[in-house]
């Protein structure tokens, strides 16, 4: 198992590395430029390249971006352009709500997921499929921003059942119970569509491995159907479902930048947005390598997981 990762570490670094450097260019192909969002709008043309010197972006290409990768190796993130305030710490605050509102809707897409599939495969009857397959379909085919402004509409202001949106006044920690009120909303329109994927991903995995002869004759023996799914045919399907979880996280990260922002949930979204929005170069790098970091762990577990469950894949690995 440590030879299996040691070998997929490279291939990480080599993933961030080659992300670090294609975002730092990236940004500064965008029109305009943080001097100008600085300075004003009736800022001289030597106003400007003052601005630009003394943010160090009028040195060369490659010259900044060692500079910049150097500061992030130390943790060093620097200081915000527009928002103000040390980097580190606006990310601090926007990773924790951020981890909680992603985490929440992950275990909602896997319950969802688990009980979807899991029903549909152990009671196949034709009524119950179509209620499946359409909640499925349903759940993917609708935007996020519609899902979230119906639920809002209907339990928040409509209703007045839950929140419509922001954070807990106290914090997140203060009240647990006053926290899941909060949550539930915007945890349930960021997980939705994703426990939708997920159960379609492990519905497919599922009736494959009851398609297999061991699952056939077991039936045919006189095994019954739910031992059959929950001792085999799941057994197989985790390991390629666990992939396709670490795929699905990556909707859920982009999907969270949309929700914070329906919700008014302050989180990494709403702050990338805002540094997008002002040309916050700093600030937007920082945040989009780490969201491409988070996305590149996840998949590293994802299939490390993967091979200590089917220890085929080590083997081909280390032929």
């Amino acid at each position: 198992m440590t030879s299996y990762l040691l070998r997929r570490i490279p291939t990480a670094l080599i993933v961030l590395v080659a992300a670090s450097l294609l975002i730092f260019a990236v940004l500064r192909l965008i029109p305009g430029g943080p001097e100008s969002a600085l300075a004003g709008p009736d800022a001289t043309p030597a106003d400007l390249q003052a601005i630009r010197h003394d943010l160090g972006l009028d040195r060369g290409f490659f010259v900044q971006y060692f500079a910049w990768l150097g500061s992030v190796l130390t943790l060093d993130f620097g200081t915000s352009y527009q928002i103000g305030g040390d980097i580190g710490d606006l990310v601090s605050f926007g990773l924790t709500n951020t981890l909680v509102l992603t985490v929440t809707a992950g275990v909602l897409a896997i319950v969802l997921a688990f009980g979807l599939s899991l029903t549909a495969t152990i009671r196949p009857n034709r009524a119950m499929n179509a209620l499946l397959t359409g909640v499925n379909a349903v759940a993917i085919a609708l935007p996020t921003f519609v899902v979230g402004t119906v639920l809002i509409a209907v339990f928040g202001v409509g209703g007045g059942v839950l929140p419509a949106g922001g954070t807990p006044p106290d914090g997140l920690s203060d009240d647990l119970w006053i926290t899941a009120q909060y949550l539930v909303l915007p945890a349930v329109t960021l997980g939705l569509p994703a426990g939708a994927m997920l159960s379609r991903f492990l519905t497919e995995s599922l009736q494959t491995g009851l398609a297999q002869p061991y699952a056939v004759t077991a039936i045919a023996t006189g095994a019954s159907r739910r031992d059959v799914v929950l001792k085999h045919a799941l057994r197989n399907a985790l390991p390629s479902t666990i992939t396709a979880f670490g795929l699905i996280v990556g909707a859920l990260l982009g999907g969270a930048v949309l929700v914070e922002a329906i919700f008014g949930w302050p989180g990494l979204g709403m702050l990338t947005e805002e540094g997008i929005s002002s040309r916050d170069y700093p600030l937007v790098q920082i945040l989009i390598l780490l969201s491409v970091s988070v996305f590149v762990l996840i998949q590293l577990a994802a299939d490390v997981v993967h091979a200590w469950l089917d220890p085929r894949i080590r083997l081909a690995g280390s032929r």
